[in-house]
């Protein structure tokens, strides 16, 4: 019997470690690790969305220009008689530089509060325009000087408030560097 025990392969005794304690540490490093690595990648992506949505609002914003450089031709599209003569008034009292007012020609329909017609050399003057009549739409015709028309429309509430137009050309000053 003695022989046969000799020819059995040595037996070897276990270690007593055992592997899962380790793999279950190593787990929960890597979703550790995963979590930080997610959460880091969603601040940079909001943050790189929230400074492209500034920038972008910038850009938009009207430029800061000098009331009295901006000419500005005041029509009725309206059934209120002597309304263009009132907002003319009132834009003078503010610093612009009204060079006419009459009724619109009609050659276009003018729907909602009103519109801001330019032409190519106008677009800033337009934009700087729209800050006066929110909600306008504008329009860009084949003219050739910088001379922006307001058009008043049937639904126009009034000219933006003194404040509300200061507010919206401080926008520009406030813009995040980088843009």
């Amino acid at each position: 019997m003695t022989e046969r025990t000799a020819a059995r392969p040595p037996v070897r005794p276990r270690s007593g470690r055992r592997p899962l304690p380790p793999l279950i540490f190593l787990l929960v490093l890597a979703l550790a690790a995963g979590a930080v690595w997610w959460t880091v990648v969603r601040q940079d992506r909001e943050r790189e969305a929230d400074q492209a949505q500034a920038c972008a609002s910038a850009e938009a914003a009207p430029p800061s220009l000098e009331p009295g450089s901006v000419l500005v031709r005041v029509f009725n599209a309206t059934d209120s008689s002597g309304l263009a003569g009132q907002v003319a008034d009132q834009l003078r009292e503010r610093g612009l530089t009204v060079t006419e007012v009459a009724n619109d020609s009609g050659q276009r329909e003018v729907e909602g509060v009103g519109e801001v017609r330019f032409g190519k050399r106008g677009s800033d003057q337009a934009r700087y325009m729209s800050v006066y009549l929110p909600g306008a739409t504008e329009y860009q015709d084949t003219r050739s000087t910088a001379e922006v028309d307001l058009v008043l429309g049937p639904e126009f509430p009034g000219l933006a408030s003194v404040e509300d137009v200061e507010a919206a050309l401080t926008a520009v000053e406030d813009a995040p560097t980088g843009c």
